[in-house]
């Protein structure tokens, strides 16, 4: 097996768990057009894989070698902006997405990606504005990921009417879409739709782990039900998984009322 196609299995491996993590990478991007450089995307390749797994100081490397192939590489310069999210390097993330979509226009992981972090930076109609970029490109692969996570930032924002569209958007391309479903659950808990919440929420179980803030809507949707092994349960898992969460903490205090997204 090639090089090329070795990396492929191992990248899609590494992402198939992280189904609930809003921001998606890939190298393989047929909007960004052109004659791509293998060697560029090989290593921004390897690079989501080692990000994938926290090696985030590997990542940075690989993508240093693959700008070195070709520093034109659109998705090198997004999987620049995630790493240095989580390298918590703000300013230096906002410049590598802005650099990735001015490289490749209609490149829409680019645009979803940047989306999502200024929707996490509370920027929500810049965030929104990206998402918007995102979807209109007719060669986006995966469309539903866009408008999910559209949802979540128009949640965040406090227009749920919109959310509701854009999950209505995000059902009809994919109906068991993990960061729909739970933007589902999230939106009905918010109008005291709690039955339909729990059942989003369980539809979301059945197809991949939860992460801790699907357990702590879990938790908080069984307390409003008043079913205390139900949210002893999802308690227990919010402990056990995920200790130093922020929705974990949270839980230790008492506190239910904060989303803890």
């Amino acid at each position: 097996m090639r090089l090329l196609s070795v990396v492929a299995v191992l990248l899609s491996g590494a992402l198939a768990g992280c189904a609930q993590t809003p921001v998606a990478s890939s190298a393989n991007a047929p909007e960004v057009g052109g004659n791509v450089n293998q060697g560029a995307r090989i290593h921004t390749e390897l690079a989501a894989l080692y990000y994938t797994r926290g090696q985030h100081a590997v990542a940075l490397g690989e993508l240093r070698t693959a700008l070195a192939d070709d520093s034109r590489y659109a998705p090198a310069y997004n999987m620049l902006g995630l790493v240095h999210t989580e390298l918590h390097e703000f300013a230096e993330a906002e410049a590598n997405f802005r650099r990735a979509i001015e490289l490749a226009p209609s490149y829409s992981e680019g645009h979803n990606n940047f989306g999502y972090f200024l929707c996490q930076r509370g920027r929500h109609d810049e965030g929104l504005t990206q998402y918007e970029a995102a979807l209109k490109n007719p060669l986006y692969v995966s469309p539903e990921i866009a408008l999910a996570n559209a949802a979540s930032c128009s949640m965040a924002k406090g227009d749920l009417a919109r959310a509701e569209g854009y999950l209505q958007r995000a059902f009809a391309r994919a109906p068991n879409q993990p960061i729909a479903l739970r933007a589902a659950a999230e939106l009905d808990f918010r109008r005291g739709q709690l039955q339909e919440a729990r059942s989003a929420l369980m539809k979301l179980a059945e197809s991949t782990e939860l992460d801790a803030a699907a357990l702590w809507l879990g938790v908080r949707i069984e307390r409003k039900l008043d079913n205390q092994a139900a949210e002893a349960s999802f308690g227990a898992q919010l402990r056990r998984r995920f200790p130093d969460a922020p929705q974990t903490k949270l839980l230790m205090n008492g506190i239910y009322e904060g989303s803890g997204q």
